[in-house]
């Protein structure tokens, strides 16, 4: 028996697992254990019993595997004719595992994604079959690749797969006809990039919208750049809503693309929509920490946000000059960048909250400039609107102050942050605009008098002394001048008259039984005998005689005229 027993452990040697500690015991010197103190006895371990090896297949059994991969095969090629493609992509999903070396299977699978319109696992099947394949490379498979590579916009890989097809079967039509299909594709895109370039914002957009045909009409999935590139054109077109509408189309498909998200942000602040934006930002910095254009961009956002804060509380509290100062900073970190849609919808309502600022200081012109820029931007923007109207109607352009109130009560409608009050107030603004419009068409009684139209009954008094004094024509002033002087005097001096007129009703006429219109029925020998009788005496030597206005050579002008008094 011991025999055997021997027999059987020299056996099974080589089967064990070398042993590491005798491994350390074989490299040392031999001598070493003759020449050490007396030996303790050395205990042997105890024999283990011997585990038996794990069964190997026999080659039968392979050749069944491989037999049963092939059936599994067989039953997707029927699933796929039938169109059941999910069931396809199963079966070859296990023949795969069962014989992962065999190529047909892998491009098999990859048809079965490609129905599916799921180019990107069918283009790694593709190329993973490539590679078995490298020895003698497969025409149909490098074909089938290049299929993908299209449908997925890479077109330069595409084009290069295709050349290998070519070199292989040179007159392979599908090859050549997907060539010229892809070599279009390419011309397009060069076609963009140029423009691009140049900023030719217009003809960008239609090569670019060539190339997403291109990969539609494929059903092919296309590029995030290629998204990112439509957000870009439609800011840089002044197209805030197409850059809205393209950025949530290219985040609903790449929700966790920190350049995505960083793209979103960008065209949410833009829109004046800054807590949005910062939101967007924060989760691509999420993703990505160090990710540069939206560590900018959150910066930008939140300096922005501030000033805008900085300058409407300052305006509350009738700090102007402060107010005008934070939101020109503001706009600084804006900017006008015509990529950027020249500061979007920010920036218009920055530009017009400014120059709201301005007119309260009555910088006019400043103002002006302001509005006009942004409605350059939101030429809808009722507010705007509202304050290019009110300053048109200081610089007495009435037409222009009646066109843009008209505008304003359109467009608020149109607004949903608006109210009913809103309407109501520009609705009122506009009927004293119409009034002012009126009333420039014919006389203006307050600059014949030369006062504001806010002005008091004292103010009117003294200023229908001054310029009668100033134009009376026994002192040489001018005699239609004086008409005028006393017209006005007539009606501003009457509360009814003055109302009426400056609700632009035409005083011309009104009252008129001696044909002075204006004068509410006194004639001028009228206005004269005030004169004399003391009512506005001038000095000795001012030719304002005690009996009546001489004037030069000792005749009245009045009985010269007629006027017997």
């Amino acid at each position: 028996m011991a025999k055997k027993t021997t027999k059987n452990k020299k056996k099974s040697t080589p089967a064990q697992a070398p042993n590491p500690a005798a491994n350390v015991t074989s490299t040392e010197p031999v001598a070493s254990s003759s020449t050490t103190a007396p030996s303790t006895p050395v205990v042997q371990p105890t024999p283990q019993p011997e585990q038996p090896a794990e069964p190997q297949p026999e080659p039968e059994e392979v050749g069944d595997i491989l037999v049963r991969a092939e059936k599994v095969k067989e039953e997707g090629n029927v699933a796929f004719k039938a169109k059941r493609f999910n069931d396809a992509v199963d079966l070859y999903t296990k023949a795969i595992e069962m014989n992962p070396a065999e190529p047909s299977y892998l491009t098999n699978r990859a048809a079965a994604y490609m129905a599916l319109k799921r180019f990107r696992p069918a283009l790694d099947d593709c190329q993973q079959a490539a590679t078995i394949q490298a020895a003698d490379p497969s025409a149909k498979t490098l074909l089938r690749l290049a299929r993908c590579q299209f449908a997925l916009g890479s077109t330069t890989p595409a084009l290069s797969t295709l050349r290998a097809v070519i070199a292989i079967e040179p007159k392979n039509q599908p090859a050549l006809q997907l060539q010229s299909k892809i070599s279009l594709l390419e011309g397009h895109l060069k076609i963009f990039e140029n423009a691009r370039a140049k900023k030719e914002w217009g003809h960008a957009r239609l090569a670019l919208d060539k190339c997403l045909q291109g990969i539609e009409g494929e059903g092919g999935e296309i590029p995030v750049e290629w998204r990112l590139w439509r957000v870009e054109l439609e800011l840089a077109r002044g197209s805030i809503e197409g850059a809205n509408t393209a950025a949530n189309d290219a985040l609903r498909l790449n929700p966790g693309s920190p350049d995505v998200l960083t793209s979103r942000g960008l065209v949410l602040f833009l829109s004046g929509r800054l807590p949005q934006a910062l939101q967007h930002v924060q989760s691509a910095l999420r993703g990505d920490p160090g990710h540069e254009p939206a560590q900018r961009l959150r910066k930008r956002v939140k300096d922005v946000e501030r000033l805008k804060d900085e300058g409407n509380a300052a305006f509350k509290l009738s700090r102007l000059d402060e107010a005008i100062e934070k939101y020109g900073e503001a706009l600084e970190r804006v900017g006008e960048l015509e990529e950027e849609g020249r500061g979007g919808q920010i920036r218009a309502t920055l530009l017009s909250n400014r120059a709201t600022a301005l007119l309260k200081l009555n910088r006019h012109e400043e103002a002006l400039r302001d509005t006009d820029a942004s409605l350059s931007l939101t030429p809808t923007s009722f507010k705007a609107l509202r304050t290019r109207a009110r300053i048109h109607l200081h610089l007495e352009q009435y037409e222009k102050c009646v066109a843009d109130f008209k505008s304003a009560i359109q467009q608020v409608g149109m607004d949903g942050a608006a109210g009913e009050n809103d309407r109501r107030a520009l609705q009122t603004e506009l009927k004293k605009a119409e009034a002012a419009l009126k009333r420039s068409k014919t006389k203006d009684y307050y600059k014949i008098l030369g006062i504001s139209r806010d002005c008091d009954g004292a103010d009117i008094k003294k200023a229908y002394r001054r310029e009668s004094l100033k134009h009376h024509p026994d002192k040489g002033g001018d005699e239609e001048k004086f008409k005028l002087v006393v017209e006005a005097n007539a009606v501003l001096s009457d509360p009814q008259r003055r109302e009426r007129y400056d609700m632009g009703e035409d005083e011309d006429g009104m009252n008129d039984s001696s044909g002075m219109g204006g004068m509410g029925g006194m004639d001028l020998s009228e206005l004269f005998a005030q004169f004399n009788g003391g009512g506005f005496r001038a000095s000795a030597g001012g030719g304002f005689g005690g009996g009546g206005m001489h004037g030069h050579g000792g005749r009245s002008y009045a009985s010269s005229h007629g006027f017997g008094f």
